[in-house]
């Protein structure tokens, strides 16, 4: 198990040891003490001897975070891809039988055609200009060559939905919060939440039903926008024409103010929810709705303690100084090429 001292990856290891498998966890830390039965190696997979780690391993379970949401630079998506390499090429030279990725539902993209849900038939098709999405859909590209390498062996890749644990939205979580808080007229987002939980029975599902092939991981269903706006906890929220909107949200990510990159935004206009039958049917069900999943991961601040007029008064003044602050920016962009 890589990845072993996460969120997700605490619990996997858990339960695959509850289940009598020996697990053996691979991370860079160990910050907590591992559950019983789980034994944790303190290694960096791009330099340590990975040949010699999973000799005897009959499954691997990756789910190191390599790129992460916020990540820009192309250069950092090839370095952790690397390292993906180096994982499989061990794993294919001492006969590991199943793999098990992590990768994300963002890989089918978000266009204005997507049917609505999206099953595992679906093309793979990322937004072009995200790359938290072009990093995991190259990862299922390597680990399908790596399966392709030999007919015995199995992998399963995992392509949960946003996923949150208590507590700590992570950084996903925070990001579509961030990105859905300017909404365009182009279109209206739907919104599926998984819990941490929840994500962790699908990954011991898959080493127990040794399952090959792409698996959604999702709640029931989905949410609209105005019920993920109310999850998310009172705040400034804009509804702009889809070219201004796209302009404010690349304006406020490149002044700091906003934690969503540019190329995140067509997954806050187009649907790209997913179906979770395939799932199902190995006998995995959600224990959480959208609805638990986020207020689980939704840390209540000063402002979820104000009366509702309050919050109304105060997100609209908010509103009006983001938009002054936003002009004022744009001003600036503008005179300066002017003159030079």
């Amino acid at each position: 198990m890589t990845g072993s001292t996460g969120a997700v990856g605490r619990r996997v290891c858990a339960r695959l040891a509850s289940d009598g498998h020996d697990v053996v966890g691979l991370d860079r830390r160990s910050s907590v003490p591992p559950a019983p039965g789980v034994q944790i190696r303190v290694v960096d997979l791009a330099v340590a001897d990975l040949r010699d780690l999973l000799t005897g391993v009959d499954a691997v379970v990756h789910l190191a975070s390599g790129v992460m949401a916020g990540d820009v630079d192309g250069n950092t998506g090839h370095d952790r891809l690397a390292v993906v390499e180096r994982l499989l090429a061990a794993a294919g030279d001492v006969g590991v039988g199943h793999l098990v990725v992590r990768s994300s539902a963002m890989v089918y993209g978000a266009w204005p055609d997507n049917p609505v849900p999206l099953t595992e038939d679906a093309p793979v098709h990322p937004c072009p200009d995200f790359l938290f999405a072009l990093h995991r859909a190259r990862l299922e590209e390597m680990a399908a060559a790596w399966a392709d390498g030999d007919p015995d062996r199995v992998l399963t890749v995992l392509r949960p939905a946003v996923t949150v644990a208590e507590e700590r939205p992570g950084g996903l979580a925070s990001m579509i919060g961030a990105a859905t808080s300017i909404r365009s007229d182009e279109g209206e987002p739907l919104g599926q939440f998984l819990h941490s939980d929840d994500l962790a029975d699908a990954a011991v599902c898959a080493v127990a039903a040794r399952y090959d092939g792409p698996l959604n991981v999702a709640p029931d269903g989905w949410i609209g926008v105005d019920v993920m706006a109310e999850l998310g906890g009172p705040g400034p929220r804009l509804r702009l024409p889809g070219s201004l909107a796209a302009l404010v949200g690349r304006v406020l990510f490149r002044v700091g103010l906003s934690p969503a990159p540019p190329g995140v935004f067509p997954y806050t206009v187009h649907p790209w929810v997913v179906s979770n039958d395939r799932l199902r049917d190995l006998g995995w069900a959600p224990s959480h709705s959208n609805e638990e999943a986020y207020v689980a991961g939704h840390e209540p601040g000063v402002l979820d303690r104000l009366t509702a007029r309050s919050r109304q008064q105060l997100s609209l003044a908010a509103a009006g100084l983001l938009v002054v602050a936003v002009l004022g920016v744009v001003v600036r962009l503008v005179r300066r090429p002017r003159r030079r």
